[in-house]
C-alpha cells in the first residue's frame, strides 16, 4: 500500500506536539513522498473565539474555516516545519465535533494515514486514549498514528 495522503488532525491543544507532529508527518511523507493535509478542527464556542483573537470579521473572505486554520498559531507552526522539510502540504478547517470531522476529512480526502495528537497520561490513564484520538483510531478508514507529547520525566531529564 502506497502512502499519497496523510491527514495530520491539530487542535488548540497541540501547540506543546508541534515539533512531534510535525517530525511525525515528515517521517512518513518525505520518503514516500506524500503530501500531507493539516486539518484544525474547530467546536463552534473555539471557532468564533480564535476569529475574533485573530480581529477576522465573521462575515469576511477570511472568516472561513480554512483560512482561520490558516492563521491559528499551532496550524502555522505545522506548517511553517513541513516547509522547511519540504513537505508538500495544505491546510484545511473544519468547525464541529473533532472526532467526526477527522474522520469526514479522511475519507473526502480518501487519506493513506491519519496522525492525531494526544496528552501524557498518568498510569491509570495510560490505558485509554483521549475520547478524540480514540474515536478517530476506532473510525478511521486507514491507518492511524497516536503521537504523544513528550512525558513529563523525559522533559525533566533533558532540562540542565
Amino acid at each position: 500500500m502506497s502512502i499519497e495522503t496523510i491527514l495530520l488532525a491539530v487542535g488548540s491543544e497541540d501547540e506543546k506536539r508541534t515539533e512531534r507532529l510535525a517530525a511525525e508527518a515528515t517521517s512518513v511523507a518525505k520518503p514516500t513522498g506524500a503530501t500531507v493535509v493539516l486539518a484544525h478542527v474547530f467546536d463552534d464556542d473555539e471557532f468564533d473565539e480564535v476569529r475574533s483573537n485573530l480581529g477576522v470579521d465573521a462575515g469576511s473572505e477570511g472568516s472561513t474555516p480554512d483560512a482561520v486554520a490558516e492563521r491559528h498559531t499551532t496550524t502555522r507552526a505545522i506548517s511553517k516545519a513541513l516547509s522547511a522539510a519540504g513537505v508538500d502540504h495544505s491546510v484545511r478547517g473544519a468547525v464541529g465535533d473533532h472526532a467526526g470531522e477527522i474522520v469526514a476529512l479522511a475519507e473526502a480526502i480518501d487519506a493513506d494515514r491519519v496522525v492525531v495528537g494526544g496528552r501524557h497520561r498518568s498510569p491509570t490513564g495510560k490505558a485509554v486514549f483521549g475520547s478524540v484520538a480514540q474515536e478517530v483510531i476506532l473510525s478511521a478508514p486507514c491507518p492511524v498514528t497516536f503521537v504523544r507529547e513528550e512525558p513529563v520525566e523525559a522533559k525533566r531529564r533533558v532540562a540542565p
